[in-house]
C-alpha cells in the first residue's frame, strides 16, 4: 500500500479520499495517493490562514528569511529526488524536471533575500513640520491556485513572495500533480512556517477552487491557468472587491528572418516549441517565416524533430516526454485535425507512438501553409504542435506576430540590429526574445503578459510586491 500524503490545514495534515497519481509515462504506475480536500476543508483553510495573519503579518524579516532559504536549502539539497518525481507525475524529461526544481529553489533563495530587503520611503510634506512614511504591508489572506505544466516552480513563485511579504497563504495545485505540492508544503512546514500561515488543499477545481472563488475572505487570489478558468476568478473577485492576478493563455510567435542565422533559428524553435511536450504558456506555437529562408528552415526543423526521441521522462535520453494525460491527448489529437480540415500541410508527426511503457506519447506535430486565420494559428493548443506561417517580409512578419488575442511571450531570429531593436520596442508580448526560445525565463526578473494573456501586477522578481502588498501612507506632525 502507498502511504496517503495528506492536506495541511491549521498545522496538521488531515485526511480526504486518496486519489492516486497516475504516471504519464507509465500510466500502470501510481506514483502515490493524495488526500482530495471538500468544500468544507477549505472553509477550514481560510478561516485557518484568517486566524494566523495577524501575528504573521508583524512577524520579522530574518523570522521569514531563515524559513524560505531553509526550504531552498532543502530543494536544492533534494534536487534529484524531486525533479524525479516531477518528471513521473507530469511527464517533463528527467533533465527538465531536476531543472525546474533547481529554479524553484532559486526562487525561495530570491525571496529570502527580499524578506531583508524591505524598504520604505521618507518623504517631506508640502506643509512645513508634517513628515510623510510610504511603506508596503501585506494584503491578508491570499489564494493560489496553479496548473499542472510547471508543477513546482509556479507554486514557487506565488508562495515564496506571499510568505516574503507576510500574508497567509491557501494554496490550492492543480488536480493531475499534486505530488510536487505537497513536497514543497511539506518542506515548508518543515522549515517553521508556523500553523494556519500555509494551507494545502489539494482536489478538483469545481469543489475547492470553487470554495475559494466563492469564500468573501480571501484578500486575494493569484491563478495560473486557462482562460476560461481566469475568467471565473476574476468574476467572483469583483464580486467580492479582492486583488486578483491572471496568468493565462499564449499563442506565441517567433519570427524567423531571411538574415537569421538558420542553426539558431532551428533551435529556437524546437526548443520553444517542442520541449516540455509544448506544454508551455510560453511555447512558440507560431512560427512566422520569410519566404526567403522558408523552405531551408522547414526542411531543418524537419530533420532535427527526427532526430528526436519521445519516451518515458525518466529514460535516459529522451528529449521529449508524453503529454500529460488523456484528455490533454485527445484535445491535441483534436487540434491536428482541425489544421488538416483546415487546409494546413502536415509535415511531419502528430501520430500517437508506442513504446516500452504504456503512456500519452505523441510525436511532435509541424504544419506548414498556414495562416494567421486558421484556428490552429488563433486558439491555444498547449501540446507539441506548430504552424508554420509564410510572409514576405519583416512588416508582415511583425503584423502577424502582433495579430493576436494574446500577448505573453514573442520571439525573433536576425542579425539585423535594427530589426531586432524595432521589434523589441513594437512586439505587442509582454516579454520579448531576440535569438533566444520564446520559452525559457529568468526567476529575478518581471513574469507576464499583455491583452489576453494576464491581469494585474507581474509576477517574480522585486515587481511581485505590486500584487502580494499594499501601499500605505502615513502623516506625523512633529
Amino acid at each position: 500500500m502507498t502511504d496517503l500524503h495528506r492536506n495541511l490545514i491549521d498545522g496538521e495534515w488531515v485526511g480526504g479520499d486518496p486519489v492516486p497519481n497516475i504516471n504519464p509515462s507509465d500510466t500502470n504506475e501510481v506514483v502515490g495517493e493524495y488526500a482530495r480536500a471538500t468544500k468544507v476543508d477549505a472553509e477550514a483553510a481560510i478561516r485557518a490562514a484568517q486566524a494566523a495573519f495577524p501575528k504573521w503579518s508583524r512577524s520579522g524579516p530574518l523570522e521569514r528569511h531563515a524559513i524560505l532559504r531553509k526550504a531552498s536549502d532543502e530543494m536544492l539539497a533534494r534536487k534529484d529526488e524531486l525533479g524525479r518525481l516531477l518528471s513521473r507525475e507530469e511527464g517533463k524529461t528527467l533533465a527538465e524536471g531536476v531543472g525546474e526544481t533547481i529554479r524553484a529553489a532559486q526562487i525561495f533563495d530570491f525571496f529570502a533575500g527580499e524578506a531583508l530587503r524591505l524598504t520604505g520611503e521618507t518623504v517631506p510634506s508640502v506643509r512645513p513640520g508634517v513628515g510623510v512614511e510610504v511603506t508596503r504591508e501585506p494584503i491578508g489572506v491570499v489564494g493560489i491556485i496553479t496548473p499542472w505544466n510547471f508543477p513546482i516552480a509556479i507554486p514557487a513563485w506565488k508562495i515564496a513572495p506571499a510568505l516574503c511579504y507576510g500574508n497567509a497563504v491557501v494554496f490550492k495545485p492543480a488536480d493531475l500533480v499534486p505530488g510536487c505540492a505537497w513536497a514543497i508544503v511539506d518542506i515548508l512546514h518543515r522549515a517553521g512556517v508556523p500553523k494556519g500561515v500555509l494551507n494545502l488543499v489539494m482536489g478538483k477545481g469545481s469543489v475547492v477552487g470553487q470554495a475559494m472563488l466563492d469564500s468573501p475572505d480571501l484578500s486575494a487570489i493569484t491563478f495560473t491557468g486557462s482562460v476560461a478558468t481566469g475568467k471565473r476568478v476574476a468574476a467572483a473577485s469583483i464580486e467580492h472587491n479582492r486583488k486578483f492576478q491572471l496568468e493565462m493563455g499564449g499563442k506565441n510567435p517567433l519570427v524567423v528572418l531571411d538574415d537569421a542565422d538558420l542553426g539558431v533559428a532551428v533551435d529556437c524553435a524546437v526548443n520553444g516549441a517542442f520541449f516540455s511536450t509544448g506544454q508551455r504558456c510560453t511555447a512558440s506555437s507560431r512560427l512566422i517565416v520569410q519566404q526567403g529562408i522558408h523552405d531551408r528552415f522547414v526542411d531543418a526543423v524537419t530533420e532535427k524533430l527526427r532526430s528526436l526521441a519521445v519516451d518515458n521522462a525518466v529514460k535516459p535520453g529522451t528529449h521529449i516526454g508524453p503529454v500529460v494525460d488523456q484528455s490533454q491527448f485527445d484535445q491535441d489529437e483534436k487540434y491536428i485535425a482541425i489544421g488538416r480540415d483546415e487546409g494546413a500541410n502536415l509535415v511531419f508527426g502528430g501520430e500517437r507512438l508506442n513504446r516500452e511503457t504504456p503512456g500519452f506519447y505523441l510525436q511532435p506535430a509541424l504544419f506548414t501553409e498556414a495562416s494567421n486565420s486558421m484556428r490552429i494559428s488563433r486558439e491555444e493548443i498547449f501540446g507539441p504542435v506548430a504552424s508554420v506561417i509564410r510572409v514576405r517580409d519583416y512588416d508582415e512578419a511583425l503584423a502577424v506576430a502582433n495579430d493576436t488575442p494574446f500577448g505573453l511571450s514573442s520571439g525573433i531570429c536576425t542579425t539585423s540590429l535594427k530589426h531586432a531593436t524595432h521589434f523589441k520596442r513594437n512586439a505587442e508580448a509582454g516579454m520579448v526574445m531576440v535569438n533566444l526560445p520564446t520559452a525559457g525565463v529568468d526567476f529575478h526578473v518581471p513574469f507576464g503578459g499583455r491583452k489576453g494573456s494576464s491581469h494585474g501586477p507581474r509576477e517574480q522578481g522585486r515587481y511581485a510586491a505590486e500584487f502580494y502588498t499594499t501601499v500605505k501612507t502615513a502623516y506625523t506632525l512633529a
